[in-house]
């Protein structure tokens, strides 16, 4: 469904090229600018329930860290049964920022700066999320995947690493990582100085999904686009029996299954109902050239649907490390539901289009109604403060978006024009808005303004949905 598109699960041989060339290394190199700081690892281990690796950093100026630290399973139990949760921690200096960053899902596996973390130039943690493999409880009580239990795991690494960097800590996610921060935020408001939230969505109303009809009947400049595009997913509907052959022959090849999902032919519906999402989150609206025309061959068009919406995904073996995400979705974070009426009559399974498609039925799952959803919503708008929300223009997820009220306080919220689905639009933000930006973030940072810095960014920033492999949201 529209909580697309993980064409890959783990980060490609490309991306990982990407963010060390960004970083300005190569594999085994050794930090070299950084002051050693001995007593570091030793510092880290005297925290209580923390393990503590040091890797080969492939970051000038940085240590690398692998940490996992012992969490309850219940943190209104936390006597009770526990697991361990990874967090990967990039080591500048402790007289320099932390910049707290979560994907909401897996922690990426190569080292890699944050937009937040290159513009104040600090330090990094990235916090994996608890349930998603390997910090997964055994065995797995689902009723304990809620937003206010990782959010406590998230307070709990934050204070114990509070005891060795002192200086400003800021919170950033892309995504439902952005999502993330904004729950801690609610929950431990006291937590960090600042947080950068990128392409968050916030369904206050899961039952009122209007916003994204309206979206994909007006986004981008380009009228022919749009159609191009709404037409394309209909034309692979129209041509299901040999999509079909095709997603069959490839199943076969490389050993995918469709426990979850039934069958291919469910499967191969679902990823079309996401084909139209999936161009706009991941695309550009120049990308629409590079689209196939509606008489273009049968391979053609279904290296398409596979391009956009990644049809391996579909698969027992796509689906499975998400199903934590599902079980969120389904049950506290709401999902939109957008109208397929250019797809009608030629749709089967509309119905399907909903997280509890895609975790297994032995999961039990009950939707709380809105009440987490209209709680933080409602905190934002009354209570938050010095919160960034970023969003790209051309992003469906952008639809239903967080906005600040009466009593937000040194807040704001920014769109990047053209933009879609990234955790890397500071920098492409108009120059008034981007210096404005720049400067409440060092400013929450407390790190001095540069005139300079004010309006451009660092080139060494990645967006960590490369890092991702795209994953759902």
């Amino acid at each position: 469904m529209a909580l697309l598109l993980a064409a890959g699960l783990a980060a490609s041989t490309g991306a990982i090229a990407t963010a060390q060339a960004a970083a300005g290394a190569t594999p085994g190199t050794r930090a070299a600018a950084q002051p050693q700081n001995d007593d570091l690892a030793a510092r880290l281990k005297a925290i209580k329930g923390m393990t503590v690796e040091e890797k080969t950093s492939t970051m000038p100026g940085y240590r690398w860290f692998w940490l996992k630290y012992r969490q309850p399973v219940d943190h209104r139990r936390p006597k009770g049964r526990w697991f361990e949760q990874r967090i990967m921690l990039q080591h500048k200096s402790l007289d320099r920022p932390m910049v707290r960053y979560t994907s909401g899902y897996n922690t990426p596996e190569v080292m890699f700066k944050t937009e937040p973390t290159a513009l104040v130039d600090g330090n990094q943690i990235s916090i994996e999320y608890r349930y998603f493999t390997p910090s997964r409880p055994q065995p797995t009580d689902w009723t304990k995947d809620t937003i206010w239990q990782a959010a406590t795991d998230e307070h709990r690494i934050i204070q114990a690493l509070k005891k060795i960097y002192k200086k400003r800590w800021i919170s950033t996610g892309v995504s439902k990582g952005g999502m993330t921060v904004v729950y801690h935020k609610r929950f431990y408001p006291r937590d960090v100085d600042g947080s950068v939230v990128y392409v968050a969505p916030n369904d206050v109303n899961n039952k009122e999904d209007s916003r994204y009809d309206r979206f994909f009947a007006t986004v981008g400049t380009d009228p022919q686009c749009r159609t191009h595009v709404k037409r394309l997913a209909r034309e692979l509907l129209k041509r299901r029996p040999a999509m079909l052959q095709r997603f069959k022959a490839d199943a076969a090849k490389n050993g995918w299954t469709f426990t979850i999902l039934r069958t291919p032919d469910r499967a191969f519906e679902n990823s079309v109902m996401d084909y139209e999402w999936g161009f706009w989150q991941y695309a550009l609206q120049s990308d629409c050239k590079s689209l196939p025309a509606l008489n273009a061959s049968d391979d053609v068009l279904y290296k398409s649907l596979d391009s956009i919406a990644g049809i391996s995904f579909y698969t027992d073996q796509g689906l499975q490390p998400y199903i934590p995400y599902y079980y969120q979705a389904g049950t506290q974070l709401g999902w939109p539901t957008p109208q397929f009426k250019h797809l009608r009559p030629l749709l089967r399974y509309e119905r399907s289009y909903q997280p509890r498609t895609y975790v297994p039925r032995n999961i039990r799952m009950r939707f709380d109604g809105g009440k987490a959803m209209r709680d933080i919503d409602g905190w934002v708008r009354a209570r938050g403060s010095k919160l960034m929300f970023l969003y790209g223009a051309n992003d469906p997820w952008g639809s239903e978006r967080f906005r600040l009220g009466k009593g937000t306080r040194d807040s704001a919220v920014y769109t990047a024009p053209g933009m879609n689905h990234s955790g890397k639009l500071i920098e492409k933000l108009p120059a008034a808005q981007r210096a404005k930006a720049i400067a409440d973030l060092l400013r929450w940072a407390n790190v001095p303004a540069q005139a300079q810095t004010l309006t451009t960014t660092p080139s060494d920033a990645i967006d960590p949905l490369i890092l991702q492999g795209r994953p759902p949201l």
